[in-house]
């Protein structure tokens, strides 16, 4: 799912986000956990014990580096 979704949020989102954009992404739990391994920096072993609830937003401020700044878990 990794080699499908980052070359996307690499190349589409993180863009967008250095520009200043608000985006939204909801997408199905493996699409998620491969972008919030990117943001958090998790490893393989991490990443697979890693459990996003569904439903739940998860708002990263990510700076014009495209660096996480700040991450909430509303």
């Amino acid at each position: 799912t990794a080699e499908r979704v980052l070359p996307y949020f690499n190349s589409k989102i993180i863009p967008s986000l250095k520009s200043g954009n608000d985006v939204i992404i909801s997408a199905h739990g493996n699409s998620l956990r491969a972008i919030v391994m990117t943001l958090d920096r998790l490893n393989e072993k991490e990443v697979i014990a890693l459990n996003i609830p569904n439903g739940v937003p998860i708002v990263y401020d990510v700076n014009a580096n495209g660096e996480v700044e700040n991450k909430v878990e509303l």
